[in-house]
């Protein structure tokens, strides 16, 4: 169950890729290409949280021009690729991320709501004021304390869940 006072509070939504708004497969070409099957139901949920005033974005490890294509489809608000990665000898973690964009909405990490499903989501998930993540996300994330584990699995919906309880809070 969301706490609805929680809800009502957030200003900023952020979500990983693989696991959240993927199933967590890759699909991979003869050639190597990799592939993503994303949900429409989430890309229509963040695209309503968008109308509704709430930035939008996602935040994940890989380097993958799929993710920027979707991410442009949906016209999100921010995107990082790449996060976890060394670039020119630093290191963004998913956390320092999401403080960086707090900082340019002038908005604290309370008022974030993150989905997140893996160990690499740990640290941010600990800080946010609305942790969320997939019914298949792994155990060490389950263990989040004050995390909503969603009933939708990744990739079937699961933002578009939270998206609509964040919705129905702001009527």
């Amino acid at each position: 169950m969301v706490n609805d006072q929680m809800v009502n509070e957030v200003k900023l939504f952020l979500t990983d890729v693989d696991g959240c708004l993927t199933d967590g497969g890759m699909y991979y070409t003869a050639e190597g290409e990799t592939m993503k099957r994303f949900c429409v139901y989430d890309g229509m949920g963040m695209v309503l949280l968008r109308q509704a005033g709430i930035p939008c974005g996602i935040l994940t490890s890989e380097q993958s021009p799929i993710v920027k294509a979707r991410a442009e489809k949906l016209k999100l608000d921010f995107l990082y690729l790449g996060v976890g990665s060394r670039v020119n000898g630093e290191c963004l973690t998913k956390l320092e991320a999401a403080k960086c964009i707090c900082n340019k909405l002038g908005i604290t990490l309370a008022e974030v709501c993150y989905v997140g499903d893996d160990v690499n989501d740990i640290d941010l998930l600990s800080a946010v004021g609305m942790p969320c993540c997939p019914p298949n996300a792994r155990p060490e994330v389950k263990a989040v304390p004050g995390i909503r584990v969603l009933k939708t699995p990744g990739g079937q919906g699961t933002v578009r869940e939270i998206a609509d309880a964040i919705l129905t809070s702001l009527k």
